[in-house]
């Protein structure tokens, strides 16, 4: 019996029926042609609703039953099973209820009595099938006689695993048949076996997709052994589909999820294609959520929680149910947790998800509103206790503003926080929780809290020299600053910073956080994202420099390193020989995957580099002949290009005039292929057919996990990822991925003192003098919530100016010392007084000083100063793959993240250097073997090549690799035209296949640009 799936079978029903999982032992017949058990849902009516029940016999008499089972097969068929369930549906004119659902609070006694009368039952062996009696389903699980869930059970020892389970339901069960149906039949169907557990809610024949219900082991897939000596799976029904538990993820956590998405017909034709997903909790989604909610009703607010869960993981799904599950949250004594729940994302995607899926929860407006106006609007919201608020972080700053617009404008409205419980979900926590705003938010929420113990602090503070309404200013903005006591704080994120790490740092189940873990690997292997790593090859640039200038000038060591790598990466040559190897490389390996729809990005360094890649993209692109490749760009403002003179560009017009907020869903047609993006779409762009990544960009740490993420959606016909990159290295890319692969660790706590240190250090420059600080403060904080007038302006301007005009006077070195040591100060203050209750008023007018006095600072150009062009050529270029294939994740240790340290402290003396040796260093780093007599013999050979009236008409007849090749045949012939004096160079270079190949490259390269610039 062991080794049958029957034993397997009887242990389920034993703990679910016998062992307190709340169920019954099934005993009615399933009437397949209905898809319910009708003995079960007629019982379930006569005994919850007598008064109806009683009034449909006195109607119908005989006939109740059958005119009561057409109607609810009808409903069924029209709203789908949820609908129902909780609902309920209509039988002339009367509503029946088909389930009752645990109240959220004791209060009502009449709801809990109704709660019990909710059966579940365990039928085994069920035939579902009309035209197939002798094939059954395992295990249907049934709520009042509608089946919830269906199971098919194998056994390993029988020979037979979870794979085979799927394979039933693929080929064996008729996605038509009632109880396989779409939404009207069951929610969920499990196959399993003792190890592993997977599921779907859609059964589409050899199309059905399950999905791993799975617990995780080890940071990654599968199930740790039980710690009982039990199976594997026995946490599937031990605790997820309990009673209890299953009644509540019918209740708050499944729902219909639609989608929209455009399709161009063979008519050219756009139409908008709907589709709707049944949405079954995952597990790590069901234990985060009920973790979370448990947490917050025994800890009650003035929590910080984060979340860690990697892409892939339904972070959009998990977020709408905490939101729903909080805004309704009481505690033992049926208190609620929290008056207002505000989700602070700026996700579009995510604002309708919430909606939809609460008011299925709900069925009712006005739970949830989105803040898509201004600011009055979020006013209005936080002041009349809208349930769930939707909102970016930019806007709480100007609440203050708004509320007094208001007042003018009519009866005032107040945001009344006595007494009243906040819980604020932040969508990606290290990009929403950092800066002002986010302590304008927590000002906000806590107001009242604020304003009752500012009377007792303010004798304590030290802050004679300011007026009494500014020193009350002073300590409103003290206060802010750590956590508040009413307002809990749910982050998520797939990468959190150290800082995000410190400040939500609510113990997990290791005593450490994150709170709740979901890792990138346990997505991968899951099969919820794609390995970005899995193919990944690198290049290296080879290149020399050679200084055409007379002069030797000296220059500061880094800003002329800067301006010679800057020369180098925007040199047309370059750019057209990585846009050369881009698009070849797209055209044979990457535009006819995923069904000839697979796209990709190219990722480059700077707004003009995107300009210049998509002038050379296209350029190429048109003369080879290629129309089925198209790109598009993306960058920010208006580009000029130093180059040529009066040149202006912007994204709508490299673009043919498409809008910038067109550009997501023009990219999602099938009419561009290629994205060419410069600090755009390199976070929170999902886009599931981008296939391949084309790097030209440095990339490091979070900034690297982020970019090449964009990856790792997946796609029906989806099955792998390549990057081809420029610039990184593959040690350097696999640094950045390891802290968040698995477990993220958190280095050691800051240190508080920096901040005084830094403190000291700033003072010492004499930059400014105290006085000036406490009357800039004094001007700052006296205004109130109003934007200061225009008198406040002159004022802050004046006092600004003082410490500019020190500033100026700095030697140039100092000047940048003092400057990173005030970023540091601003930042470091901001951080730690989040975690350390400093309450230091010299700290807080400082920062407020520092805010201020860095925003008049004389700015450093971005670009370096050195401009190389007239001084620099680029002698010889070498491009060349240097490494291929996967970046495995899985061997060495993460490096722990840290916070701030000796920031802001290290004083760099710009060195000076000529310019000769600068060049010889470059080369020396990025060169080839060749030495100053290659470079001169080459030049030679490269001059008689001009002369030859066969290559000049070659060129004007062909693209540079087909003349490429010719050159390659001629080169023994024109080398022996130069090789006396040259005879060493001469064997070396023909002797070598490697050195022969980048000499024809590069002599090939000069001669074509030659003889096409002197034909035109």
């Amino acid at each position: 019996m062991i080794h049958q799936e029957i034993s397997f079978e009887t242990a389920i029903e034993q703990a679910l029926v016998h062992e307190g999982g709340g169920y019954e032992a099934g005993t009615a017949a399933f009437d397949a042609e209905r898809g319910m058990f009708p003995e079960n849902v007629l019982n379930f009516l006569a005994k919850s609703q007598v008064p109806r029940w009683e009034y449909l016999g006195r109607l119908l008499g005989e006939t109740r039953a059958t005119v009561v089972l057409d109607a609810l097969g009808k409903e069924l068929e029209a709203k789908g099973l949820l609908y129902v369930l909780r609902q309920g549906f209509k039988c002339y004119g009367k509503t029946l209820r088909l389930a009752f659902f645990k109240p959220n609070t004791q209060l009502n006694p009449d709801a809990q009595k109704h709660y019990a009368f909710s059966r579940l039952c365990l039928h085994r062996q069920v035939h579902a099938s009309p035209g197939r009696l002798g094939q059954s389903v395992d295990v249907v699980l049934a709520l009042n006689g509608l089946p919830v869930a269906t199971m098919e059970l194998k056994n390993p020892l029988s020979g037979q695993n979870y794979e085979h389970a799927q394979q039933q339901y693929r080929t064996d069960r008729n996605p038509q048949d009632a109880l396989f149906r779409f939404k009207s039949g069951a929610l969920v169907h499990f196959a399993l076996d003792p190890d592993q557990a997977w599921m779907t809610t859609r059964l589409a024949g050899a199309d059905t997709y399950f999905l791993p219900f799975n617990q995780g082991y080890r940071n990654g897939a599968g199930n740790p052994p039980s710690a009982t000596g039990d199976y594997r799976t026995a946490y599937l029904w031990n605790e997820v589909l309990q009673r209890d538990s299953m009644m509540d993820i019918i209740a708050r956590f499944a729902h219909i999820q639609t989608t929209e998405h455009q399709v161009r017909g063979a008519d050219e034709v756009v139409r908008i294609v709907r589709r709707e997903t049944m949405i079954f909790p995952r597990y790590h989604q069901l234990q985060a959520v009920r973790a979370l909610v448990t947490a917050a009703q025994d800890q009650g607010a003035g929590r910080h929680y984060l979340v860690q869960h990697s892409a892939g993981s339904g972070k959009s799904n998990s977020i709408a149910w905490l939101a729903h599950r909080l805004a309704s949250l009481h505690d033992a004594q049926d208190e609620r947790v929290f008056d207002t729940v505000v989700v602070i994302t700026d996700r579009r995607v995510l604002d309708r998800q919430l909606q939809d899926a609460i008011y299925q929860f709900e069925h009712k407006q006005g739970v949830v509103q989105k803040i898509d106006e201004d600011t009055q609007q979020l006013a209005r919201a936080l002041a009349g206790g809208v349930p769930v608020i939707i909102s970016t972080i930019q806007k709480f700053p100007y609440i203050a503003q708004a509320l007094n617009t208001l007042a003018k404008k009519g009866p005032a409205v107040r945001i009344q926080t006595a007494g009243r419980r906040f819980a604020v979900i932040v969508d990606e926590a290290h990009s929403s929780q950092s800066g002002e705003a986010a302590q304008e938010l927590r000002k906000i929420l806590n107001q009242d809290g604020i304003e009752a113990a500012l009377a007792s602090q303010l004798l304590d503070l030290d802050e004679d020299e300011l007026s009494e309404e500014a020193r009350q200013a002073l300590l409103r903005d003290l206060m802010r600053r750590p956590r508040q006591p009413n307002i809990s704080y749910f982050a998520f994120t797939a990468t959190p910073k150290f800082r995000t790490l410190a400040v939500f740092d609510e113990p997990g189940p290791n005593g450490k956080a994150p709170f709740h873990h979901y890792s990138m690997k346990q997505a991968i292997e899951e099969g919820f994202i794609l390995d970005v790593l899995a193919n990944y090859t690198t290049y290296q640039t080879y290149y020399g420099l050679v200084k055409r200038t007379q002069d030797d000038p000296e220059l500061p060591r880094r800003e002329a390193a800067l301006g010679l790598a800057r020369f180098m990466s925007l040199h047309p040559y370059n750019i057209a020989q990585k846009v050369e190897v881009i698009v070849e490389h797209f055209k044979r390996y990457v535009i006819h995957r995923i069904g000839g729809r697979a796209k990709a990005m190219v990722v480059t360094s700077s707004r003009l580099h995107a300009v210049r890649y998509k002038l050379a993209f296209d350029a190429y692109v048109k003369e080879k002949g290629y129309t089925d490749i198209r790109s598009l760009v993306a960058f920010s403002g208006t580009v000029e290009d130093p180059d040529l003179a009066g040149s202006r560009y912007t994204e709508p017009g490299m673009n043919d005039g498409l809008r910038e907020s067109e550009l997501p869903d023009r990219f999602a047609s099938d009419d561009y292929q290629v994205l060419l993006v410069a600090d755009k779409y390199q976070t929170g762009f999902d886009q599931p057919l981008l296939h391949t990544m084309y790097v030209d960009k440095r990339l490091a740490g979070i900034q690297a996990v982020q970019t090449l993420s964009r990856l790792n959606r997946t796609a029906h016909g989806k099955t792998d990822t390549f990057v081809l990159d420029f610039v990184n290295e593959r040690e350097e890319i696999f640094n950045a991925f390891k802290p968040y692969y698995e477990t993220t660790e958190r280095g050691d706590e800051p240190d508080p003192h920096q901040l005084y240190a830094l403190q000291h250090r700033l003072e010492e420059a004499r930059v400014w003098e105290p006085e000036e600080v406490t009357a800039l403060c004094e001007v700052w904080y006296r205004r109130g919530p109003l934007e200061p007038s225009a008198q406040d302006h002159k004022r802050i301007n004046a006092l600004l100016d003082q410490a500019v005009t020190r500033f100026e006077a700095l030697p140039p070195a100092d000047q940048v010392l003092f400057k990173s040591n005030l970023v540091s100060f601003r930042n470091l203050y901001t951080f730690l007084a989040q975690i350390i209750p400093y309450q230091d008023s010299g700290l807080e007018k400082l920062h407020v000083y520092a805010r201020f006095l860095l925003t008049k600072l004389p700015r450093r150009d971005s670009d370096p100063r050195y401009r190389a062009d007239d001084d620099v050529a680029l002698k010889y270029y070498r491009l060349e793959k240097v490494s291929e294939g996967s970046i495995p994740l899985g061997v060495g240790e993460p490096t722990p993240l840290y916070g701030p340290g000796a920031v802001g402290t290290a004083e760099r003396r710009e060195q000076v250097v000529n310019l000769s040796e600068l060049i010889d260093r470059l080369n020396e780093k990025f060169g080839t073997e060749f030495t100053l007599a290659d470079q001169l013999f080459f030049e030679q050979v490269a001059e008689t090549a001009v002369a030859s009236t066969r290559l000049r008409e070659v060129a004007q007849a062909n693209n540079l690799p087909d003349f490429t090749q010719v050159v390659e045949k001629m080169l023994e012939s024109l080398f022996l035209e130069r090789m006396e004096g040259n005879e060493e160079v001469f064997s070396r270079v023909l002797g070598s296949g490697k050195l022969r190949g980048v000499a024809v490259k590069y002599i090939a390269a000069e001669v074509y640009r030659k003889l096409r610039a002197g034909a035109s």
